[in-house]
Formats: structure tokens, C-alpha cells, sequence
């Protein structure tokens, strides 16, 4: 019973917040600052703390969106390569969090473990993408032949030899530490990683999916920051004691209206509304077909109520535009959530933001904490109402069968077609 308590001691472990202070030993993480350059200090240093915040944040969020503009037009390849990066950078925001608040423990391999359980997790999520989207080329090379059959083995390998790993580094008296930045991981993984993925499946339905969503997040972000700091009296919760009641509505109403109107302009640009797919041809993404029905313009009646306030009885839209109202909405009501959700888990750990990568704005967790929120919306909001079965993936499978198998189907589908006339019909014409 003594060797217990006192390995209990040494553990320094406890459910109560109140030992926070042993839990970590002794010692918890610096605050993070921005490092705001010094161009700007000397430019802004007669304004106050509160003026000179405004105008550095006001700078480098337009710095920010011009880049954003910059890489879509530097197309999809490109695209997917910064939320490659953006990934890992939230990761390692994160997991240097994780280390600074045990460091004084030592825990061996924390460091090795948690990139190599990343590297285990990408394999497997990209190895099923490109399975998915690239299977020709994927048919067409041997060694990758070979890894897509055995796609699913290989990562369970992979992820078990890091398991074994985490098991042979125990060291006695941190056990319950050690669970626990085992626990910190794999969460990590989970939230940023899986969420990243999912904004590249956004984007292969076309890159629309992927810029308004984005887009409704940082009006609303930058929207509720205006009104807030003009308007706001009221606070809106706890965990965030500069949001505000003003801020919240006067985002929600300016993101809705910008998300139709940016989805009027997008909808008319194929390159936008296609889904992204890889010419085995010329081996390159294309974003060329016919727009589909969402994107082409018809007309709706206006309700009974709102005929009189507007004066018109129809107007012509993209069907869309209805979808970006359900996109906006979220963004404006659901999305601060993920914003509330980081601003607790930072109060958890004392610490102002995740980093100081962007002076005024801080990591860029802190920037992309609303948005993996908005990516796995837009997923769910994709499969339970958009997507249908894709006959060129159907296709693609049904040549990889036996010549028997394929038989089988051709004879099952003919002999359906014949039973509801359509075959007959096509044989006459």
C-alpha cells in the first residue's frame, strides 16, 4: 500500500484541477505572445493597445486573404499541398503544448511517437483517396497496384508497430502520464488530421465546396470581430470575454448574405462548380464538364409575405444559392463553437494562443479551429444530400472483377433493364 501511494506521489497525478500545478511539475507553458514585426510597431506605436491590435489584425487578414486568393488560382494540386501543411503545423501547435506541459517529466519517445502515429494516420487516408480518385492510374503501375490491395494491412501494420512502441517505452512511475500523451495524440489526430482530410474530399466535389464554405468562416470571423468592436456591450459567453452579442448577430446576418452572394458569382464559373478529376490522359487535374443542376439558374416564387416588401413575385437563382444559405448559417451559428471549443482548451493550459506563427491572430490552429468544424459539415452536408452514386467509380470497379463476375453482373443488369422496358425501348430506337 506504501509503494502504491508513493508511486501515486510521483505520478503527481490527480483527478483535481486544484494539483494542476504537481500534475505538471511544477511548472506550466509560457504564454505565447505575437510577435508583431517591428515595421508595424514603429508605424502604429502613437495608437493605443486596442487601435494598434485593430490595425494589425485589419493587415494581416488581408495579407491572409490575398494568399488564399493566390493559391486558388494556383489550382487544386496546389490547394491540397497547403492543407498538407496546415496540418502539420496545427499538429505540431498542439502536440508542443502536450510537450511543454510534461517536459519536466522526460518521457521518452513523446516526441518520435506522436509524428510517427501521424505519418501511420496520412498513409492511411490519402492511400484511400488516391485509391478512390486516381484508380486507373493506380491499376496502370504495378508497385501501386500492389499497395492499394493491400492498402488497409499495411496501415494496421504500420499503426500497430508504433503501438508496440508506445508499449516498450513505459517507464515506471509515469505509466499515467504516458496514457495520457498517448490519449493527447490520438485526439489530436482525430480533430486535425481526419477533418483535414475531409476538406480534400470537399474539394475533389468541386472546388465551390471548398472556397465558400472557407469563405462564410473568415467573413464571419472578421464580420463578428467589426461588429463586436464597434457595437459590442454584451458580453456572449465566459470562455471568450471579447465576444459578444452584437458581434455574433451582426456576423450571422452579414455571412448569410455573403454566402449568396459569392455563391451567385462562383456558380457561374465551371472551374469552380466541376468536381476535380485526374486526366489519365495528360496525367493533370481537370475541372471542365456540364454544369450540373445546382449550378444553372432557375426561377423560384418568392413567398406571399415577402412579395409585398419586395415587390416581386419570382426571382432567378442557382439552386445552390439555398444550399449556401444552410453553409452560411452554420458557419455563423455552429462554427463559433470551434473557436469557444480552442478558447477553453487554451484557458486549460493558461496560454493566449497556440502559437505566435501570426502576429495579432496567433497560430494557425487559432485561425483553422472554426474551420475543421465547417470542413465535416460540408462532408456530412455532401453525402446526406448531394452526392450520388458515381458511375465512372462503379465503372472502374466492375473492370477489376473476374470475367465471370462481370458476366454475371452484364447478364443481372440486362435482364433488370429488359423487366422495366428501357432496354427494349433503346433496341427499337
Amino acid at each position: 500500500l506504501q509503494e502504491s501511494e508513493s508511486e501515486n506521489k510521483l505520478d503527481g497525478e490527480t483527478a483535481s484541477d486544484s494539483e494542476s500545478k504537481s500534475d505538471f511539475g511544477g511548472s506550466s507553458p509560457v504564454p505565447t505572445s505575437d510577435d508583431t514585426p517591428e515595421v508595424l510597431n514603429r508605424a502604429l506605436s502613437n495608437l493605443s493597445s486596442r487601435w494598434k491590435n485593430w490595425w494589425v489584425r485589419g493587415i494581416l487578414t488581408l495579407a491572409m486573404i490575398t494568399f488564399f486568393f493566390i493559391i486558388i488560382y494556383l489550382g487544386p494540386m496546389v490547394l491540397m499541398t497547403i492543407v498538407m501543411c496546415v496540418q502539420i503545423k496545427c499538429f505540431h501547435e498542439i502536440i508542443t503544448i502536450g510537450y511543454n506541459v510534461y517536459h519536466s517529466y522526460d518521457l521518452p519517445w513523446f516526441r518520435t511517437l506522436s509524428w510517427y502515429f501521424l505519418l501511420c494516420v496520412n498513409y492511411f487516408f490519402y492511400g484511400e483517396t488516391v485509391t478512390d480518385y486516381f484508380f486507373t492510374l493506380v491499376q496502370r503501375e504495378e508497385p501501386l497496384r500492389i499497395l492499394s490491395k493491400y492498402h488497409r494491412f499495411i496501415s494496421f501494420a504500420l499503426y500497430l508497430t508504433g503501438f508496440c512502441m508506445f508499449v516498450l517505452s513505459l517507464v515506471k512511475k509515469h505509466y499515467r502520464l504516458q496514457f495520457y500523451m498517448f490519449g493527447w495524440t490520438h485526439v489530436t489526430l482525430l480533430i486535425v488530421v481526419t477533418q483535414s482530410h475531409l476538406i480534400i474530399h470537399n474539394l475533389f466535389e468541386g472546388m465551390i465546396w471548398f472556397i465558400v464554405p472557407i469563405s462564410c468562416v473568415i467573413c464571419n470571423d472578421i464580420m463578428a470581430y467589426m461588429f463586436g468592436f464597434f457595437f459590442g456591450r454584451t458580453p456572449l459567453i465566459k470562455l471568450s470575454p471579447k465576444k459578444t452579442w452584437e458581434g455574433f448577430i451582426g456576423g450571422f446576418f452579414s455571412t448569410v448574405l455573403f454566402g449568396l452572394l459569392l455563391s451567385y458569382v462562383m456558380s457561374g464559373y465551371r472551374c469552380f462548380t466541376c468536381p476535380v478529376e485526374f486526366n489519365n490522359d495528360t496525367n493533370s487535374f481537370t475541372v471542365d464538364c456540364e454544369p450540373s443542376e445546382l449550378f444553372q439558374l432557375q426561377e423560384y416564387n418568392i413567398p406571399v409575405l415577402l412579395q409585398s416588401v419586395l415587390g416581386w413575385k419570382t426571382v432567378r437563382m442557382y439552386p445552390f444559392q439555398i444550399h449556401s444559405i444552410a453553409l452560411s448559417t452554420f458557419a455563423s451559428l455552429i462554427g463559433p463553437f470551434g473557436g469557444f471549443f480552442a478558447s477553453g482548451f487554451k484557458r486549460a493550459f493558461k496560454i493566449k494562443d497556440f502559437a505566435n506563427t501570426i502576429p495579432g491572430h496567433g497560430g494557425i490552429m487559432d485561425r483553422f479551429d472554426c474551420q475543421y468544424l465547417m470542413a465535416t459539415f460540408v462532408n456530412v452536408y455532401i453525402a446526406s444530400f448531394i452526392r450520388g452514386p458515381n458511375p465512372s467509380k462503379l465503372i472502374q470497379q466492375f473492370l477489376t472483377l473476374r470475367p465471370d463476375q462481370q458476366l454475371h453482373i452484364f447478364n443481372t443488369l440486362k435482364a433488370h433493364l429488359v423487366d422495366r422496358g428501357v432496354l427494349g425501348s433503346l433496341e427499337d430506337a
